[in-house]
């Protein structure tokens, strides 16, 4: 391929040069540029995977604090602290977890590092490095690669967060697993398993926007019309397209006396049934407290969607579920309103077995840990 001439085009992460145009095409970079040796608009599979590494570093560059050595050898080189390492993975899966009709590159880039921050952060850890290992499908051109990889990068600059090498593979369809590892200091960690009857079970910011979101997304056209123009939603695409990793909030949490955690990635009923299992105990839940996203009830109304069915089992909110003492709970709400302007809902005790859910007249029934199941 060297014998072709080179073009330079930009996206939105800065101006690369492919072998389209004049040959004696003048080169430059600057602070958001880069000159990658690919093709605009042709598929990966139209390059080998050194040049496809080379535009990935490219769009990669920069400061990374703690690491010796990054992208480009046989295994990366970063320095730790002197506490305990975290380390989480996850998988992202076109046809599974996402298709790419519903989401920007640059949307799905952020989500797959952010889930999981999540993760690192339901430890009380702080995230430091990341690998990324990625399975493109044939028919993937390149400024998609380049944008998924902006928004890695964007979400990894939230947190001080480096990528410091993965993998790439040619398959049937694409496949995106990320692996970060974090810190925390010695015995400092925050576990599924540690919860005790009488405990208050607490949940950070508002629960369902994301599976409203995937609702909304994925309902007939007759049916949303003018819909996603609304503010609303909007707000519920965006929920489902850039969640957030509460890692300032779960430490937060810990300082208060947290004694166990999870992030709420496949269902609030879900995962509150695992932290109790891990935990030993059960739950009961008061439905009428449970933070219901706001922008639900348009949605409700239009779509005739459950608003409190989508808090309980819809999943892929990534807030916080975390147990404390009733003193535990009013130092960590005053915190966070303060320093994330996040709320913290009390909405429910830990008992001694069983996942029950009160209504506002008091009428108990069995909370069913519905939520995704990648096999069920």
């Amino acid at each position: 391929m060297s014998e072709m001439p080179w073009r330079r085009f930009s996206t939105g992460y800065g101006t690369f040069c492919s072998r389209r145009g004049g040959p004696n095409q003048p080169t430059t970079r600057t602070a958001r540029e880069g000159i990658v040796p690919l093709l605009y608009a042709h598929p990966v599979g139209a390059f080998s995977e050194d040049e496809l590494i080379s535009g990935i570093r490219r769009v990669l560059s920069g400061d990374s604090p703690g690491v010796v050595l990054g992208i480009g050898d046989d295994a990366a080189v970063v320095e730790t602290g002197p506490g305990r390492l975290v380390l989480t993975t996850d998988i992202l899966v076109e046809g599974v977890h996402f298709a790419r009709r519903e989401v920007s590159a640059t949307d799905l880039g952020h989500k797959a590092i952010t889930v999981n921050l999540s993760d690192i952060a339901a430890m009380a850890a702080s995230p430091r490095f990341a690998t990324v290992s990625l399975a493109l499908s044939d028919d993937v051109e390149l400024p998609w690669v380049v944008e998924l990889y902006g928004g890695m990068r964007d979400a990894c600059s939230e947190h001080a967060v480096s990528i410091v090498g993965g993998d790439l593979s040619a398959a049937g369809q694409i496949a995106i697993s990320v692996t970060v590892a974090g810190e925390v200091a010695e015995g400092r960690e925050i576990r599924r398993a540690g919860a005790i009857p009488g405990e208050r079970i607490v949940v950070t910011g508002a629960l369902g926007a994301a599976a409203g979101g995937l609702r909304l997304s994925r309902a007939h056209p007759s049916k949303t019309g003018g819909l996603v123009g609304t503010d609303w939603g909007r707000e519920l695409l965006r929920a489902q397209a850039r969640p957030t990793a509460r890692i300032g909030e779960a430490q937060t949490l810990a300082r208060a006396g947290a004694t166990a955690m999870i992030d709420v990635s496949d269902g609030f009923a879900r995962d509150l049934w695992r932290l109790c299992a891990e935990s030993g105990v059960g739950a009961r839940i008061e439905l009428a407290k449970l933070p219901v996203s706001e922008w639900l009830a348009p949605l409700a109304e239009e779509l005739g969607e459950d608003p409190v069915d989508l808090a309980l089992h819809g999943g892929e909110d990534y807030e916080l579920i975390a147990t404390l003492d009733e003193k535990g709970v009013e130092r960590a709400a005053a915190e966070l309103r303060e320093r994330f302007a996040v709320p913290l809902t009390q909405v429910g005790e830990i008992i001694d077995h069983g996942l029950e859910a009160a209504d506002a007249h008091g009428r108990v029934t069995e909370l069913q840990p519905k939520g995704w199941d990648h096999f069920g």
